[in-house]
């Protein structure tokens, strides 16, 4: 019995997620923070979400009938562009309550993570930055490149405005805004921008979170 907790406890520290059970209901909680994880691991010194720690979690709480709905605490700075979405589409397809909270920040690829859930919530100290796909390292120069860069931007940003009410016109401006950032194109919004221009449902808090999840899981 005691291996058995110790296991549980060992798989909630390494993948950052826990069940709490209430009167209210079961409800999951997973974390994604850091740098999203791809196919290449990060730098050891980085905080990452692995996408093949979440992508099982999430198919199994859609399957478990003991779990309620699920919550999704959110802070990352971005990461690999399908990680992201392949986590984000798996969101999306959830028949149980989903709702996300951003905290700190959600960046990049963590926009399309955060408006996955059926609701999202933005703390009022939070922020997002919206910017076009970007790349380090060796380009080939070629139009096939940016042509690819081209399709990847398109898939990110039908997801966003599929999954949040957000004006695909207004999405792609502050995207490419060339004013807002000292050394990159895109834009930084707070928590009332962020609910203003549609990405996120509501400024809230955790209170706000959970009390939206019991309201969907009263049984």
């Amino acid at each position: 019995m005691a291996d058995t907790k110790d296991q549980k406890q060992q798989t909630e520290a390494d993948t950052g997620s826990i069940t709490t059970h209430s009167s209210h209901g079961s409800i999951h909680c997973i974390t994604i923070i850091g740098t999203i994880e791809g196919h290449q691991e990060a730098p050891e010194a980085t905080k990452t979400t692995k996408y093949e720690h979440v992508l099982p979690q999430l198919a199994a709480i859609e399957e478990t009938p003991d779990i309620d709905g699920l919550l999704i605490l959110l802070n990352t700075a971005g990461g690999d562009v399908e990680a992201g979405l392949a986590i984000a589409e798996l969101i999306a397809g959830m028949h149980k309550p989903t709702i996300s909270l951003v905290l700190g920040g959600g960046h990049s690829i963590g926009i399309p993570l955060a408006v996955a859930a059926q609701r999202t919530l933005i703390a009022p100290s939070a922020s997002m930055m919206l910017h076009p796909v970007r790349i380090s390292g060796t380009v080939i120069g070629a139009p096939q490149t940016y042509e690819y860069f081209r399709q990847i931007q398109t898939r990110i940003t039908r997801f966003i405005v599929d999954n949040s009410s957000v004006e695909e016109s207004e999405l792609s401006r502050r995207m490419m805004e060339t004013g807002a950032l000292a050394t990159d194109v895109g834009t930084v919004l707070g928590a009332q921008e962020a609910v203003a221009m549609g990405l996120c449902d509501a400024v809230g808090t955790l209170h706000d979170a959970l009390a939206w999840l019991h309201s969907q899981t009263k049984k």
